[in-house]
């Protein structure tokens, strides 16, 4: 297996690191944490123009067709530079659903829009008591006449207060479907807040919500391996994310250890703190590891797909809030401060680890994925 990266992959890696840095100081992503509006407009036209929205869409919805390890590379980039855009849920979460579960008229009138940077969108699937659990769902969609009736309540609607459009999961008579609902349709409601880490998240209203025949993606009786399949590649996506934000925070630390002083001489001459920088560096390459598996599993069958995605996040999840605690101490007090940015990427961490479930669910995940032999008698 060739794990090296091809010379156009060298090339996105490159262009999107400087591209982050160059706009992303840590001033920049002290006030957009701390801003309460959405900002990412100007940006996103920038991605479009960069062919970044169009990376994973197919080439004849004008895409790029490109794979999980492009969008890795891109994602890795977003963390390092702590960079907030609603990207993995209308580019990796939206057009993905799309793309496998929707109608080629769907896909054909959607994804072109996706890939221009016209159109955004958020996908609504948590609610109360779910555990993370896609399919635990209770919003009811109805067939109604030559239409659909949708009701219920989603929670946490990742970027949902910025989309044009939401995709909805809920089920009905045939099994679990996904629809599309315009914002401002009469019936819906989005209710926005702040999220930890920065950037907003709502919660989601359906009261009655009239939809027509064509809202449904596709005409699968029940959408959830198509959405189980989205997931996993978008819980490939965070984990390379979390990879991001760790190498930074790594750097971060060594350099800070380098020139902070402490009885005459640097804190890095200290063996015990040589010791720790270590385990964080060990941290890093194994969940940069474990994260090139999921991202090279993206497109098997479901089962080894499942298990190395929900590997990554098990594991990722907790070598990055390792990574993100220590460099807190190593930093003293300043870690916490809004002198420094460590503090940003500490509730980033804190955020990644609860999307889509945290390690104690996916580590269950992953062994129910797992074919266990029997004993011998």
């Amino acid at each position: 297996m060739n794990l090296a990266l091809t010379e156009e992959q060298r090339l996105l890696r490159d262009s999107a690191e400087r591209f982050i840095a160059d706009t992303f100081s840590i001033e920049e992503r002290r006030r957009i944490a701390a801003s309460t509006a959405d900002e990412s407009g100007a940006l996103w036209a920038r991605y479009a123009e960069l062919g970044w929205l169009a990376l994973p869409i197919a080439e004849r919805y004008g895409g790029l067709d490109g794979s999980a390890t492009d969008i890795a590379i891109l994602m890795e980039a977003f963390g390092h530079g702590l960079a907030l855009s609603p990207y993995l849920s209308t580019v990796v979460l939206g057009a993905g659903l799309i793309a496998e579960a929707g109608s080629e008229a769907q896909q054909a009138a959607l994804l072109p829009q996706v890939a221009s940077g016209d159109l955004r969108l958020a996908f609504a699937y948590a609610e109360r008591g779910g555990r993370f659990d896609l399919s635990a769902i209770e919003t009811r969609a109805d067939a109604s006449g030559d239409g659909w009736i949708l009701d219920g309540r989603k929670l946490a609607v990742l970027d949902g207060p910025s989309a044009q459009q939401w995709i909805v999961s809920a089920n009905t008579d045939s099994g679990l479907g996904l629809f599309l609902v315009p914002a401002g349709i009469k019936g819906a409601e989005m209710r926005e807040h702040a999220r930890l880490g920065g950037g907003r998240a709502g919660v989601l209203t359906l009261s009655r919500v009239k939809l027509p025949a064509d809202a449904r993606l596709g005409q699968a009786a029940d959408a959830r391996p198509a959405l189980e399949a989205v997931v996993d590649r978008a819980l490939a996506a965070l984990c390379a994310e979390a990879v991001g934000m760790m190498d930074y925070l790594l750097r971060a630390t060594v350099d800070y250890t380098k020139m902070r002083e402490q009885f005459g001489r640097p804190l890095s001459a200290n063996q015990v703190v040589r010791h720790r920088l270590a385990d964080m560096a060990m941290a890093c390459e194994e969940a940069r590891a474990i994260t090139r598996v999921a991202t090279l599993q993206a497109e098997a069958e479901p089962r080894a797909r499942g298990r190395a995605a929900s590997g990554a996040k098990a594991k990722v999840g907790t070598c990055a809030r390792f990574v993100a605690e220590q460099a807190v101490q190593l930093h003293g007090a300043m870690g916490v401060t809004d002198e420094l940015d460590i503090g940003l990427y500490l509730r980033r961490v804190l955020m990644f680890d609860t999307l889509f479930g945290g390690s104690a669910y996916h580590y269950r995940r992953r062994l129910a994925l797992t074919d266990v032999p029997e004993q011998a008698a």
